[in-house]
């Protein structure tokens, strides 16, 4: 009953966010509480949550203080120079400029933090995306995806796991996997230029005054922005003015050739384009004088949080007040700017709570054992000598529904303990189980993703409808890079 009950509540939760029946902080809280009174949490499901809860505190906070932090460091400029950076090096290209997101999420996560990867990413791109006019969904598809492919590197955490939980080296487990992170990293990579090609076609249909297509193009897709809204050609006439000066006219000639071109008319010298967005050069709050310090203050958190000398909460809490201090001395000023990433603090803080409710129920409802109990008694005796190409199967799923503390500590050394009698060694074993990593940082119960859509403002349910599918190809070639280069054998 426990494995019916805890299967259909994914399923159930599942569906209602992609299908946007309701908001996933809604249904992180309903769906579990009415699943867990049937399995019989009665009411004891209160103190399941709180104990689930207290486990969550510190990644709020963690969550909470850099969001204030990096907000902070985005409205006094200090990436005001990268952005601009990279659009001098992609241009307006939209595939170019999705290629670019994948190599600087996947170049970020070598840092081994999900969130600081996303709030860096999103930092950076997210302004591009908006002025033209590209889906931030695609943002967060291709950023999450990347970061999920980095995050078997041995300080991202389950390589970590995988290698304590059956007490081998992590060095044993990380470096035969290194051709199955170069290849999906290579599929991350592909994944992105395909959607960038697919941006630069739905802008070409939708917006035809602006990137030299004719009104009569066919075959392209509309799409939609973030929130379901259109993005139709009139909207492309908002921050840039309509037709920038130098645009090739409608009908002239191939579209790729027509998007290359404008690459030096979009981008001007004095920056309107990025007018009444995040990066806007004249808003009142940038300090250039205090760049230098800005970026040695960054460079010493980034220190701090690769050093691991203290919690990484405190880490952030100590930055943002510095940060508050001294770029905004005037107590009216430092109130004002926390109200205003108050927005994106409650969204993440909010999700990350209420996830609580899910792990809690799964948890103390003893669904989580059972779910992993039953899926290994279904593995057949005659599947035995495959126990590392199944382990690697079942960690795609399993991770999503689950934290990676209950796959590796529950379910792994179960698995593992099978495949020794088929002569399958516990370092197979454990990389294998870590292939399912690019799915599994797309689930809800990870904090980052659920910061990476807030900051994105991407509903979650159209984050899932384009990113689990392709997530779950990279973990597959993975997989099969594993098991081609024998880092994964079969007994």
């Amino acid at each position: 009953m426990l494995v019916i009950l805890g299967f259909a509540m994914i399923a159930v939760f599942m569906v209602l966010i992609m299908t946007k029946k309701l908001t996933p902080v809604l249904a992180l809280i309903i769906v579990p509480t009415v699943f867990g009174l049937f399995a019989g949490a009665g009411l004891g499901i209160g103190d399941m949550v709180l104990d689930s809860m207290k486990s969550m505190t510190s990644t709020a906070a963690l969550l909470m203080f850099a969001i204030i932090y990096f907000g902070l460091m985005i409205d006094v400029g200090l990436f005001d120079p990268l952005v601009k950076f990279i659009l001098r090096k992609l241009g307006n290209d939209p595939a170019k400029v999705v290629l670019g997101t994948a190599l600087l999420a996947a170049a970020v996560s070598l840092d081994g933090d999900g969130s600081t990867t996303f709030i860096l990413t999103t930092a950076a791109m997210l302004p591009i995306y908006l002025r033209l006019k590209m889906s931030p969904v695609v943002l967060t598809c291709v950023a999450g995806l990347a970061n999920g492919t980095m995050n078997i590197v041995p300080w991202g955490g389950p390589t970590a796991r995988a290698a304590t939980a059956l007490k081998i080296d992590v060095n044993d487990v990380f470096v035969p996997m290194l051709p199955s992170l170069i290849g999906g990293i290579v599929v991350v990579l592909a994944f992105a230029w395909i959607l960038g090609l697919q941006e630069r076609n739905r802008l070409r249909a939708t917006q035809p005054e602006i990137w030299g297509v004719p009104d009569t193009a066919e075959g392209f897709d509309g799409g939609t922005t973030a929130g379901g809204s259109g993005t139709g050609a009139s909207a492309g006439r908002g921050r840039t003015g309509g037709t920038p000066g130098g645009a090739a006219p409608a009908g002239s000639g191939d579209g790729s050739v027509a998007v290359l071109e404008r690459t030096e008319t979009l981008v001007d010298e004095h920056d309107t384009a990025m007018a009444d967005t995040a990066l806007d050069p004249n808003r009142s709050t940038l300090r250039p004088k205090l760049f230098w310090f800005n970026l040695a203050l960054t460079v010493a958190v980034m220190g701090m949080l690769i050093a691991d000398l203290v919690p990484l909460p405190y880490v952030f809490m100590v930055g943002s007040a510095i940060a508050l201090l001294v770029n905004f001395p005037k107590v009216k000023d430092q109130g004002a700017q926390l109200v205003a990433h108050a927005p994106s603090i409650v969204a993440v803080v909010s999700m990350v709570m209420a996830a609580s409710v899910l792990t809690g129920v799964l948890t103390g409802t003893g669904m989580v054992e059972a779910m992993s109990a039953w899926l290994v008694q279904i593995i057949p005796s005659s599947m035995g000598p495959l126990m590392g190409v199944i382990t690697g199967l079942l960690s795609i799923p399993m991770t999503f529904f689950m934290s990676n503390d209950a796959f590796y500590f529950g379910v792994l050394p179960v698995l593992s303990e099978t495949a020794a009698h088929y002569g399958i060694s516990a370092a197979e074993m454990a990389r294998a189980s870590i292939t399912g990593q690019p799915f599994h940082m797309q689930s809800p119960l990870v904090p980052a993703i659920l910061l990476l859509v807030s900051l994105a403002k991407v509903d979650l349910g159209d984050h899932h409808k384009k990113v689990l599918w392709r997530a779950a190809v990279v973990s597959l070639v993975m997989l099969g890079i594993g098991m081609l280069t024998g880092a994964i054998g079969i007994g």
